[in-house]
């Protein structure tokens, strides 16, 4: 993995500050490869760079939207690949297509999320009028 120049990159405890993410959470999707920092300190610690805190971010952004761990690596490979000029996936897919079905998703999602706060908003009046 490299160690990358330390002047770029923060320890997990940083990283976990600035993104509101548990140290736990942040090991697993290491562990997992979901999202891997990009070196280690000579002790083993791992580094963050920019980018993989980017990359932290929108895998926290798809968590209140109930994205599994395969659905946010599919995510991640899309972008990636988009990002490097890909047009197609090793699948055959359209990454673009494939793309937009995250887009479809993720706003079927925070519909569902938007009715059930209504809910919540109406319980709470109800039991503030009791």
């Amino acid at each position: 993995m490299g160690n990358p120049d330390t002047s770029t990159t923060e320890h997990i405890g940083a990283v976990a500050e600035r993104t509101g993410l548990s140290l736990r959470t942040l090991r697993h999707w290491d562990e997992v490869g979901l999202v891997t920092p990009s070196g280690r300190t000579d002790g083993g610690f791992r580094l963050y760079t920019e980018s993989d805190v980017e990359r932290i971010l929108l895998v926290r952004r798809m968590k209140p939207l109930g994205f599994s761990l395969d659905e946010m690596a599919d995510l991640l490979d899309v972008t990636d690949r988009l990002a490097a000029g890909q047009a197609v996936g090793a699948d055959g897919v359209v990454l673009r297509d494939r793309l937009d079905q995250f887009v479809v998703t993720a706003r079927e999602r925070r519909a569902d999320l938007a009715r059930k706060l209504d809910m919540a908003d109406e319980l709470i009046t109800l039991l503030a009028a009791l």
